[in-house]
Protein backbone atom coordinates (compact mmCIF):
# COMPACT_ATOMS: atom_id res chain seq x y z
CA UNK A 1 0.00 0.00 0.00
CA UNK A 2 1.63 3.88 -0.54
CA UNK A 3 2.88 5.53 2.09
CA UNK A 4 2.08 9.35 2.12
CA UNK A 5 3.23 12.19 4.21
CA UNK A 6 0.35 13.45 6.45
CA UNK A 7 0.33 16.69 4.76
CA UNK A 8 -0.94 14.37 1.57
CA UNK A 9 -3.34 12.39 3.90
CA UNK A 10 -4.73 16.25 5.02
CA UNK A 11 -5.40 16.85 1.45
CA UNK A 12 -7.23 13.48 0.32
CA UNK A 13 -9.34 13.62 3.75
CA UNK A 14 -10.50 17.16 2.60
CA UNK A 15 -11.03 16.24 -0.96
CA UNK A 16 -13.17 13.28 0.44
CA UNK A 17 -15.13 15.43 2.63
CA UNK A 18 -15.54 17.73 -0.35
CA UNK A 19 -17.15 14.48 -2.35
CA UNK A 20 -19.42 13.54 0.64
CA UNK A 21 -20.60 17.11 0.82
CA UNK A 22 -21.35 17.32 -3.17
CA UNK A 23 -19.08 20.17 -2.95
CA UNK A 24 -16.47 17.99 -5.41
CA UNK A 25 -16.66 15.56 -7.73
CA UNK A 26 -14.65 12.59 -8.68
CA UNK A 27 -13.93 13.86 -12.60
CA UNK A 28 -12.77 17.32 -10.90
CA UNK A 29 -10.43 15.47 -8.11
CA UNK A 30 -9.38 13.30 -11.22
CA UNK A 31 -8.55 16.80 -12.92
CA UNK A 32 -6.50 18.27 -9.97
CA UNK A 33 -4.36 15.37 -9.47
CA UNK A 34 -5.82 13.29 -6.97
CA UNK A 35 -5.07 9.66 -7.01
CA UNK A 36 -8.64 8.60 -7.06
CA UNK A 37 -7.75 4.93 -6.76
CA UNK A 38 -5.27 5.34 -4.38
CA UNK A 39 -6.29 3.09 -1.15
CA UNK A 40 -5.69 5.50 1.45
CA UNK A 41 -8.67 4.95 3.80
CA UNK A 42 -9.56 2.50 6.49
CA UNK A 43 -13.04 1.12 7.39
CA UNK A 44 -12.87 3.17 10.48
CA UNK A 45 -11.83 6.38 8.88
CA UNK A 46 -14.48 5.82 5.50
CA UNK A 47 -17.25 5.32 7.68
CA UNK A 48 -16.41 8.59 9.86
CA UNK A 49 -16.33 10.38 5.91
CA UNK A 50 -19.36 8.83 4.86
CA UNK A 51 -21.10 8.83 8.00
CA UNK A 52 -22.32 5.44 7.83
CA UNK A 53 -21.99 2.63 9.97
CA UNK A 54 -18.71 0.14 9.83
CA UNK A 55 -20.77 -2.98 9.71
CA UNK A 56 -22.62 -0.97 6.34
CA UNK A 57 -19.29 -0.97 4.56
CA UNK A 58 -18.62 -4.77 5.46
CA UNK A 59 -22.23 -5.39 4.08
CA UNK A 60 -21.87 -3.63 0.89
CA UNK A 61 -18.49 -5.37 0.63
CA UNK A 62 -19.78 -8.68 1.08
CA UNK A 63 -22.26 -7.46 -1.70
CA UNK A 64 -19.94 -6.66 -4.24
CA UNK A 65 -21.21 -3.08 -3.89
CA UNK A 66 -18.14 -1.26 -3.09
CA UNK A 67 -15.35 -3.25 -3.11
CA UNK A 68 -12.11 -2.18 -1.05
CA UNK A 69 -8.83 -2.80 -2.20
CA UNK A 70 -7.30 -5.12 0.79
CA UNK A 71 -3.74 -4.43 2.78
CA UNK A 72 -1.42 -7.91 2.11
CA UNK A 73 -2.74 -8.21 6.22
CA UNK A 74 -6.36 -8.80 4.63
CA UNK A 75 -7.61 -4.81 6.17
CA UNK A 76 -9.79 -2.59 3.78
CA UNK A 77 -8.52 0.20 2.33
CA UNK A 78 -11.23 2.75 0.42
CA UNK A 79 -10.23 4.85 -2.47
CA UNK A 80 -11.33 8.29 -3.20
CA UNK A 81 -13.67 6.36 -5.95
CA UNK A 82 -15.11 4.04 -3.18
CA UNK A 83 -15.71 6.74 -1.01
CA UNK A 84 -17.92 8.29 -3.72
CA UNK A 85 -19.51 5.18 -4.45
CA UNK A 86 -20.64 4.70 -0.68
CA UNK A 87 -21.91 8.08 -0.24
CA UNK A 88 -24.40 7.65 -3.92
CA UNK A 89 -25.33 4.23 -2.80
CA UNK A 90 -26.61 5.68 0.81
CA UNK A 91 -28.05 8.54 -0.95
CA UNK A 92 -30.09 6.15 -3.34
CA UNK A 93 -31.01 3.53 -0.67
CA UNK A 94 -32.14 5.85 1.64
CA UNK A 95 -33.21 8.94 -0.26
CA UNK A 96 -34.33 7.66 -3.71
CA UNK A 97 -35.72 4.20 -1.66
CA UNK A 98 -33.87 2.10 -4.56
CA UNK A 99 -32.90 -1.59 -3.73
CA UNK A 100 -29.41 -2.46 -3.93
CA UNK A 101 -29.08 -3.89 -6.95
CA UNK A 102 -30.24 -1.10 -8.74
CA UNK A 103 -28.11 1.11 -6.67
CA UNK A 104 -25.50 -1.51 -8.01
CA UNK A 105 -26.77 -0.97 -11.55
CA UNK A 106 -26.63 2.83 -11.30
CA UNK A 107 -23.49 3.02 -10.19
CA UNK A 108 -22.30 0.74 -13.12
CA UNK A 109 -23.78 2.96 -15.10
CA UNK A 110 -22.96 6.34 -13.44
CA UNK A 111 -19.05 4.71 -13.82
CA UNK A 112 -19.44 4.06 -17.33
CA UNK A 113 -21.29 7.51 -18.28
CA UNK A 114 -17.98 9.30 -16.66
CA UNK A 115 -15.53 6.95 -18.56
CA UNK A 116 -17.54 8.28 -21.60
CA UNK A 117 -17.51 11.81 -20.61
CA UNK A 118 -13.43 11.62 -19.95
CA UNK A 119 -12.71 9.64 -23.05
CA UNK A 120 -15.39 12.77 -25.22
CA UNK A 121 -13.00 14.83 -23.80
CA UNK A 122 -9.95 14.01 -24.65
CA UNK A 123 -11.09 13.48 -28.05
CA UNK A 124 -12.23 17.23 -28.53
CA UNK A 125 -8.99 18.12 -27.61
CA UNK A 126 -7.03 19.66 -30.34
CA UNK A 127 -4.76 17.20 -32.17
CA UNK A 128 -1.42 18.92 -31.68
CA UNK A 129 -2.33 18.79 -27.93
CA UNK A 130 -0.39 16.00 -26.68
CA UNK A 131 2.99 15.25 -27.78
CA UNK A 132 4.15 11.59 -27.32
CA UNK A 133 7.84 10.41 -25.12
CA UNK A 134 10.00 7.44 -24.49
CA UNK A 135 9.50 6.16 -20.97
CA UNK A 136 12.31 4.74 -19.05
CA UNK A 137 11.49 1.17 -20.74
CA UNK A 138 11.31 2.03 -24.21
CA UNK A 139 7.47 2.28 -24.37
CA UNK A 140 5.53 5.31 -25.83
CA UNK A 141 3.43 7.20 -23.57
CA UNK A 142 1.25 10.13 -24.35
CA UNK A 143 2.74 13.86 -22.18
CA UNK A 144 0.70 16.65 -22.05
CA UNK A 145 1.76 19.52 -23.80
CA UNK A 146 2.12 22.61 -21.90
CA UNK A 147 3.39 26.39 -22.45
CA UNK A 148 6.40 25.89 -20.68
CA UNK A 149 7.29 22.64 -23.03
CA UNK A 150 6.45 25.22 -26.18
CA UNK A 151 8.34 27.50 -24.73
CA UNK A 152 11.26 25.23 -23.91
CA UNK A 153 11.26 24.00 -27.67
CA UNK A 154 11.36 27.85 -29.16
CA UNK A 155 14.37 27.87 -27.24
CA UNK A 156 16.43 24.79 -28.78
CA UNK A 157 17.70 25.57 -31.91
CA UNK A 158 20.02 23.13 -34.20
CA UNK A 159 23.52 23.64 -35.07
CA UNK A 160 24.95 21.75 -37.79
CA UNK A 161 29.32 21.24 -38.12
CA UNK A 162 31.37 19.52 -39.81
CA UNK A 163 32.53 16.42 -38.09
CA UNK A 164 36.80 16.51 -38.28
CA UNK A 165 38.48 13.98 -40.51
CA UNK A 166 41.76 13.13 -41.49
CA UNK A 167 42.54 12.91 -45.11
CA UNK A 168 42.91 15.02 -48.00
CA UNK A 169 40.68 18.19 -49.11
CA UNK A 170 38.41 16.29 -50.82
CA UNK A 171 37.32 14.17 -48.23
CA UNK A 172 37.00 16.92 -45.70
CA UNK A 173 34.71 19.04 -48.04
CA UNK A 174 32.35 15.33 -48.69
CA UNK A 175 32.99 15.05 -44.41
CA UNK A 176 29.29 13.83 -42.49
CA UNK A 177 28.30 16.74 -40.50
CA UNK A 178 26.53 16.24 -37.17
CA UNK A 179 23.46 17.70 -35.47
CA UNK A 180 23.42 19.35 -31.96
CA UNK A 181 21.09 20.69 -30.12
CA UNK A 182 20.84 23.22 -27.49
CA UNK A 183 19.78 26.14 -26.04
CA UNK A 184 20.03 29.39 -27.70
Amino acid sequence: MARVTPQVRALYDMCAIALVEGRADLDGADDVGFDIDMPLFTVGHTAQLADMHPQTLRQYDRLGLVTPQRTEGGARRYSLRDIHRLVQAQRLSQDGGVNLAGVARILELEEENRQLRRQNKRLREPKDSSIFAADADGGIMQVKRSRRARMWRRDIHEDTRALPSSGTDAQRSASRSMVIWGYR
